[in-house]
């Protein structure tokens, strides 16, 4: 996904009120990322925007699965992705808010969410990783009780 693919929402620009976006991050915008441990994937997200003259709620909603490698077997593995975050403006925001120049990226918003709900360990449930990585970490575990001093 390339930058113009983005939805860039300029909030000086927009009318007060509600406005819905929908947004998908597919294998293209996954793979055009540096540094993400998602491999692939497709999410829907829906954003919900509601616009007052001072301020602004931002509700996305995200639906979808994305592909993290298996931290056990090095495999790509599956992972659902159901979250829904609200976002307020701030009246005090800063020039280091990501917010302070009146624009929203929603798609980089939605990312954000499929990043906060990927769990720090992502393995396989038992008996589903790759047969072969299992057989070979068998045969390096240690089975002895450690010696007593």
């Amino acid at each position: 996904m390339s930058e113009k693919d983005h939805y860039i929402i300029d909030l000086k620009r927009l009318p007060v009120g509600r406005h819905s976006f929908d947004i998908t991050l597919d294998d293209a915008f996954f793979k055009s990322l540096e540094k993400t441990e998602v491999l692939s994937g497709k999410v829907e997200a829906k954003a919900t925007l509601n616009l007052r003259e001072e301020d602004y709620q931002l509700n996305i909603a995200v639906h979808g699965t994305v592909f993290v490698v298996c931290d056990r077997c090095l495999d790509p593995m599956p992972l659902e992705i159901n979250d829904e975050q609200e976002i307020w403006s701030d009246e005090e925001e800063n020039d280091q808010s990501p917010m302070s120049n009146h624009q929203l990226d929603l798609t980089w918003l939605a990312y954000e969410i499929v990043s906060i709900n990927i769990p720090i360990v992502h393995s396989h449930q038992a008996g589903e990783c790759n047969k072969h990585m299992e057989l070979l970490l068998h045969d390096h575990l240690c089975d002895d009780p450690e010696p007593e001093n």
